[in-house]
């Protein structure tokens, strides 16, 4: 008999988490070191050595370029053995290079895995993103109407006030016009350097002071965020955003036919779906990897289909 989708995909959580503690690992011995590029391939290479192990038909839908940067783990990269289920791929080794290479709080290695199709195959343009966490509507948003507007409908949603919401933007000079909205309408507003799909993940996380995510960030921290969207239950509108004609012939080859289509989450990452965060510097969400005698103790997040969210710490031989 053929596994359910939901029961193949539990069956490779402990790998790919496994995938997710290596890339921590590696690039946490980068932190502080200034050197972005060699965090980032740290990550890259011990994932996809451990990717490659797991007995799954996997497809890389969301990576770290397209397949001329073979470096990188490349859209379109095959993982894993060729054995057991097939499944889509979004990967973001590590994210906030920046965030590893200054030890600043928040730097992640994440995963996302689904079914065929249950991932979109975002090309790497920016995405225009609103989301919020569980407990509103799915039809709740609208990316087209003013901030305060949207706050409005997400406090009435909460049964709060709109000074009760925190909304959490990156600090960018092209958000100056929303960052001005969203301090109007008198929202907490909180602003950070770096890690777009860490502060979505924060919005997703019933455990986080984080109410909602606006902003222009990149396409595939934005199905990343929405798996952990779709876990939890929560809601999110985006739409891709170019900045040339180069970037929309990108999208054309990841088969985007409607350039100025708005996304609802369910277009995002729908389905089944699961999602890995395991921190490779101290954050909001989790700690980064630390020394263990003979080992490294992990800390991750991992939000199930069935809305489960489990914090996970395990301590992984340094030889691993």
């Amino acid at each position: 008999m053929t596994a359910s989708p939901e029961r193949a995909l539990h069956g490779l959580v402990d790998g790919l988490l496994r995938a997710t503690e290596d890339a921590a690992v590696a690039a946490a011995a980068w932190r502080g070191r200034g050197d972005e590029k060699a965090a980032d391939q740290a990550a890259v290479d011990a994932m996809r050595e451990r990717l490659r192990q797991l007995p799954m038909a996997g497809t890389v839908v969301i990576g770290e370029g397209e397949r001329d940067a073979a470096p990188m783990l490349y859209v379109g990269e095959a993982v894993g053995d060729g054995t057991g289920p097939d499944v889509d791929i979004a990967v973001d080794p590590l994210e906030g290079t920046t965030i590893c290479a200054t030890d600043s709080p928040g730097a992640l290695a994440v995963l996302a895995a689904g079914g065929r199709g249950d991932l979109l195959r975002a090309p790497d343009v920016y995405m225009e993103k609103l989301a919020v966490g569980p407990g509103c509507p799915d039809d709740l948003l609208r990316l087209d109407r003013p901030p305060a507007d949207n706050l409005g409908r997400i406090a009435d949603a909460k049964g709060c006030r709109i000074d009760d919401l925190t909304v959490c933007i990156l600090r960018r000079e092209r958000h100056d016009t929303l960052i001005r909205a969203v301090r109007a309408s008198g929202a907490r507003l909180r602003l950070i350097g770096d890690g777009d799909v860490a502060a979505v993940i924060q919005v997703a996380d019933h455990a986080s002071p984080v109410d909602v995510y606006m902003g222009t960030g990149g396409a595939p921290e934005g199905v990343l965020a929405a798996a952990a969207l779709a876990c939890t239950g929560g809601a999110m509108q985006a739409r891709l955003v170019f900045r040339d004609e180069d970037e929309r012939a990108r999208a054309s080859r990841a088969g985007i036919r409607d350039l100025e289509r708005v996304y609802d989450r369910q277009d995002l990452a729908s389905g089944n779906t699961l999602l890995i965060a395991t921190g490779v510097t101290d954050g909001p969400l989790v700690e980064g990897p630390v020394r263990a005698g003979t080992g490294v103790t992990c800390d991750s997040l991992v939000f199930a289909a069935d809305g489960r969210r489990e914090r996970r710490r395990s301590t992984v031989p340094l030889s691993r």
